[in-house]
């Protein structure tokens, strides 16, 4: 099929979607053992081709090959065999308690598959995103397209050519493009979308599904706070914090967006995560093979301007050619400073002090719910304070980023930071609808409901509701 629907001016987006549907309807899909083979040859897609995704990746974002399979190939590889694992049990009918006034019956919810979805990824983890959305519609019987980021162009390419190799081509399609071929994807009418990416086009995605009311998952980011205590570790909390904050140069949905912290803890931490930065990057990390790149010099030049917004203690060198810029501590910006009112999405980390934890919480809970919360302390009373009162998609606890690791954690934001959310038995619900069946059988059939009603069966009824 891939390859009779076209792509660019070309692509015929209501035929693409029409053949789809139609093999969806012609049951393939639903059968176990396909959705299993499905999945193997999706990991076997990754395994046979792992070094040619590493350097694709390298190529879009300077990802250093390690880098680029413990974010991206390494979680793709746990969430296929993940799904393989639990499949059986996933799909299983859950028995439902029956009510005295329908019996002899039995109730049940089925999980049945939605039909056709559209996948749309991300840029800045062009692999990850892309295919791990897949994974649970593949495990929920669907047929899927995917539509493949156009800034990580080396990733997109090679996912639409090895895609039709691996995969059943009646059921799935790899569309590249950029904006014309996003816009006519979004003009069909779909059983369900995931979109990752930010914000502003989140709506444009919600808009043109809510015409043909298909429901949608949004993971659309936000600035996501990092508070650390005065009782925090800080050799350890400045390690993590460096970690999730210059992984891929910042260009990471969940980093930590900026930290908030009282100023004598400031005087620790800063230095420890300057020193973090170096141990991992050196002294000139544009020379580092582990430090990455920005997408393009728009956000090069974007990230650059908000230097002018705060103080820097450490970093700020760049070359926007080269699509670098160096890790950066900004100390102190103002509240409604650029960097303070837009996602960072970069190497940029803004410091604002405060007075105490009061004062941090009541800070992001004045702002948009957000993607993450990180919360460095050795409190266990701070810890569910701070969780019970700060609303966010996920939290972490003494780390950053890391709950993208469990399998059974569902992924998702809320508020301006997303809706709906996947990963294991979570993903498998989101592309599935879970159906309620009663079954009855055809004794005892009672007057008790029918008409005329007499005062014992208006008795006996509210015996039995």
């Amino acid at each position: 099929m891939a390859s009779n629907i076209g792509s660019g001016d070309d692509l015929n987006a209501a035929a693409l979607v029409a053949g789809l549907r139609t093999y969806f309807r012609s049951g393939t899909t639903a059968d176990l053992g396909w959705r299993r083979q499905q999945l193997v040859q999706l990991r076997r897609m990754l395994s046979d081709n792992e070094s040619r995704f590493l350097e694709a990746l390298a190529q879009d974002l300077h990802k250093a090959p390690p880098e680029g399979f413990m974010t991206e190939v390494s979680g793709l590889y746990g969430d296929i065999d993940h799904a393989l694992k639990h499949l059986k049990r996933w799909t299983r009918p859950r028995r439902a308690s029956t009510p005295m006034i329908a019996q002899p019956a039995k109730s049940y919810v089925l999980p049945e598959p939605l039909g056709v979805v559209l996948i749309i990824g991300a840029w800045n983890y062009p692999l990850q995103l892309l295919l791990s959305p897949l994974v649970p519609a593949i495990a929920a019987g669907n047929c899927a397209v995917l539509k493949p980021s156009e800034l990580a162009p080396a990733t997109s390419a090679l996912v639409a050519e090895l895609l039709p190799r691996y995969l059943d081509n009646d059921a799935f399609a790899c569309i590249e493009g950029a904006v014309p071929e996003t816009t006519a994807l979004l003009e069909q009418r779909w059983d369900h979308i995931l979109y990752t990416g930010g914000g502003r086009v989140g709506r444009i995605v919600m808009a043109a599904a809510a015409k043909h009311l298909t429901p949608v998952t949004l993971e659309l980011g936000g600035k996501s706070p990092c508070i650390v205590a005065d009782d925090a570790d800080i050799p350890v909390a400045a390690r993590r914090i460096a970690w999730g904050k210059f992984t891929n140069a910042g260009q990471t949905c969940i980093a930590p967006d900026y930290l908030l912290c009282t100023r004598s803890t400031a005087e620790r931490l800063l230095p420890a995560i300057e020193r973090a930065a170096r141990e991992m990057f050196g002294d000139d990390p544009q020379q580092s093979r582990d430090y990455g790149r920005i997408v393009n010099s728009h956000h090069a030049q974007r990230l650059a301007s908000y230097l002018a917004d705060g103080e820097v203690v450490f970093g700020g060198e760049s070359d926007i050619d080269a699509r670098y810029l160096a890790p950066t501590l900004l100390r102190n910006p103002g509240a409604e400073a650029a960097v303070m009112q837009e996602e960072v999405f970069g190497p940029v980390l803004p410091v604002i002090e405060v007075g105490d934890l009061g004062a941090a919480e009541e800070f992001v809970n004045s702002r948009e719910k957000p993607l993450a919360l990180y919360l460095f302390t050795r409190d266990e009373a701070t810890a569910d304070r701070i969780l019970a009162r700060c609303s966010s998609g996920n939290a972490c606890v003494n780390d950053c980023m890391m709950f993208m690791t469990a399998h059974d954690l569902p992924f998702g934001g809320v508020g301006a930071s997303g809706m709906g959310a996947y990963h294991g038995e979570h993903g498998f619900r989101t592309f599935s609808h879970f159906k309620a069946v009663m079954k009855r059988r055809n004794i005892l059939d009672l007057d008790l409901r029918y008409a005329p009603f007499s005062g014992w069966k208006f008795r006996l009824l509210r015996l039995l509701r």
